[in-house]
């Protein structure tokens, strides 16, 4: 995105206009339709990306308050 981007007179844009667009501005793949329908099985009810891009998975809040305290402070 650059600062031209963002000067781009149209409805969409959000630097410009407040609020929502007047439409959608994507539409999700195939793939996130299937996982939506069909999830996969797994214990985890947590999870957070930490700032190297690394994903964190937990099973319970206090295991999901620990991952926090360890990667995201």
């Amino acid at each position: 995105l650059t600062e031209e981007d963002k000067k781009v007179k149209s409805p969409y844009n959000t630097y410009l206009n407040p609020g929502l667009p007047p439409g959608p501005i994507a539409n999700p793949g195939l793939a996130s339709i299937k996982a939506v329908v069909y999830p996969k099985e797994t214990e985890y009810w947590y999870y957070l990306h930490d700032s190297q891009g690394g994903v964190h998975y937990a099973r319970t809040l206090e295991e999901h308050n620990n991952n926090i305290a360890k990667y995201l402070q």
